[in-house]
């Protein structure tokens, strides 16, 4: 059993919808969940169009035939100590444990694995302190002690986390470098996108271009490869910030409202890579620097479109 209380931002949303974006499936599919009697709101059975109201509870049960998913490999690591680690995660891995993933997650893999995760993350998140996107690759930090996950927590809190992305973005930014502030929250045109709204949640991302191509095509359309610094960490931030801009991330299918450059590009994903990490151990105070080199999808991508790639992302 699994499930979420409705806050404002969901409310007046179908059940339908919102229940296929906390699955992460189909609206088709969150529908015979409904129909099939999986999902309860405050304990009853509704239809999949009841508008959800704030603080009511949805409730999923996990339907009887569902077999326990084989836990994924062991992403590589990149540092490890007693108290931390940094993982490369591959896209299409959800990170922890949720509606409509239990077993196939990052947290299955570290634990097959063998490798502590702090307790004080939760049952369902443990040791996790920050997230990627499912189908966003890259450097990913999981504390290992509850010591390790207050201090990361913190740092994270107070911005002494520094994260970097590559992202391969539709169009070149008008201004080569710059800061984009704005709040995001839930799109009030679509429940289940994020959006840069009154009200939302503070987000700051800084980028830069690194370069500019195109995409093969007639007539060839042009494409920059940008490097972004997240201030904040808000779901979809660097996806959402990027579309403010008019440079949606290639190969996003929820933010990019032509698909033609990602089938030129070879995108089947978001192309988007968390490329460098760099924080003070909570613990033993010393500078921890990964850099990861961009996946065999985003090279290839860069390389269609003419685009060099740098080693590592410098600050």
């Amino acid at each position: 059993m699994t499930g979420f209380t409705v806050g404002d931002d969901l409310a007046g949303t179908r059940l339908d919808v919102a229940l296929a974006d906390h699955l992460d499936v189909s609206r088709s599919r969150a529908v015979r969940r409904i129909e099939a009697g999986e999902v309860t709101v405050d304990g009853a059975a509704v239809g999949k169009q009841h508008r959800l109201r704030s603080g009511e509870r949805v409730e999923v049960a996990a339907p009887a035939d569902t077999p326990a998913a084989a836990p994924p490999a062991l992403p590589p690591i990149r540092y490890r100590d007693d108290h931390l680690v940094v993982v490369a995660k591959p896209p299409g891995l959800v990170v922890h444990p949720g509606a409509g993933h239990a077993g196939d997650t990052l947290v299955d893999a570290l634990r097959a694995a063998g490798i502590p995760l702090a307790p004080a993350g939760g049952e369902d998140r443990p040791g996790i302190v920050h997230r990627l996107d499912r189908d966003t690759s890259g450097l990913l930090v999981v504390a290992c002690t509850d010591d390790a996950y207050t201090g990361l927590v913190a740092a994270l809190a107070s911005r002494e986390v520094s994260r970097r992305y590559l992202a391969l973005v539709v169009g070149v930014p008008t201004e080569p470098r710059g800061r984009v502030e704005g709040p995001i929250g839930r799109d009030p045109l679509h429940r289940t996108r994020f959006a840069v709204v009154a009200g939302g949640k503070p987000a700051v991302t800084r980028y830069r271009t690194l370069a500019t191509g195109a995409a093969p095509g007639d007539p060839p359309t042009p494409v920059s490869l940008v490097a972004c610094t997240l201030e904040t960490g808000r779901t979809h931030q660097l996806r959402v910030h990027l579309s403010t801009l008019g440079n949606p991330v290639v190969g996003d299918p929820t933010y990019v409202p032509r698909r033609g450059v990602a089938t030129a590009l070879g995108a089947v994903r978001p192309l988007l890579h968390a490329a460098a990490l760099r924080f003070s151990h909570p613990v033993t105070g010393e500078v921890v620097a990964v850099d990861e080199p961009a996946p065999a999808d985003l090279r290839e991508a860069c390389e269609r479109a003419g685009l060099p790639l740098p080693e590592t992302l410098d600050s």
